[in-house]
């Protein structure tokens, strides 16, 4: 235990990612829940709560980047969440400009590439152009790929996946009977993209609530009661440490 933790401080003092004594998920996946619920029980507005949240979106990507992670994708707005009242949602696009604005410094001294999955369609024109910015800008990190959901859901992302493909046998281009799951895979947002091996939810829910629904059938699952903005690095670790005592034997025998 005394060597894992070491390891960790030591990863910390340097640009380089160091290996962890224990086996690194290649990529996490994070439902971010509980934001407006930490802020109303600290008797704060709930904007204060997603604003809180933002800090630990750096802090759990500069974390997973010292640890050797490949690929963390968090799970920032959900094509759902367009029924919270105006007020909310006009202070959570301009919270999403701001972050993507402000963290591209972050980004690029980190070596981070960061991607965005999810619909455009409804997102403002301006923190489109933000978000087009920073991919671009970000296109060679190589230390991490930090990917943010963003007006996302998978039902609709494997309604999208489908309809491509069904236009595909349309054309011509590929026969019904050629169709498997590698074909679905192709099509679907996190194409370039190895599925989660962790995925992590905050906030105690034990729910998906339409998350990368087919990317995660072989993932294993970690809940946490602590909201997100009070999650932190010694959290994600644990994380870690219970996914390598995991048996992972996709169907199969030990």
């Amino acid at each position: 235990m005394a060597f894992f933790f070491r390891k960790l401080k030591q990863s910390s003092q340097t640009a380089e990612p160091k290996p962890l004594a224990l086996q690194v998920p290649k990529h996490i996946a994070v439902i971010m829940d509980g934001n407006g619920r930490w802020a109303q029980s600290r008797g704060l507005p709930r904007i204060e709560g997603h604003r809180r949240g933002a800090n630990s979106v750096r802090r759990i990507s500069e974390a997973c980047r010292e640890l050797g992670v490949s690929f963390l994708t968090l799970y920032c707005f959900s094509n759902e969440n367009w029924k919270r009242p105006v007020e909310e949602l006009d202070f959570l696009m301009g919270l999403l400009k701001t972050y993507l604005i402000q963290e591209r410094p972050t980004l690029l001294k980190n070596d981070i590439r960061l991607t965005i999955i999810g619909r455009r369609a409804g997102v403002p024109e301006d923190v489109q152009i933000e978000m087009d910015r920073s991919i671009e800008l970000s296109k060679n990190g190589k230390a991490l790929t930090l990917c943010l959901a963003i007006n996302y859901g998978s039902r609709q992302e494997i309604v999208d996946a489908v309809r491509i493909i069904a236009a595909q046998v349309e054309q011509g281009q590929l026969k019904s009977h050629e169709i498997d799951e590698a074909t679905i895979a192709s099509q679907l947002y996190t194409a370039n993209m190895p599925d989660p091996d962790l995925l992590i939810r905050t906030s105690g829910e034990m729910r998906i609530s339409n998350y990368l629904l087919w990317q995660i059938s072989y993932s294993e699952l970690w809940i946490t009661k602590k909201a997100w903005p009070e999650f932190d690095k010694e959290d994600l670790v644990q994380a870690i440490r219970d996914y390598n005592q995991r048996d992972r034997r996709f169907g199969g025998l030990t």
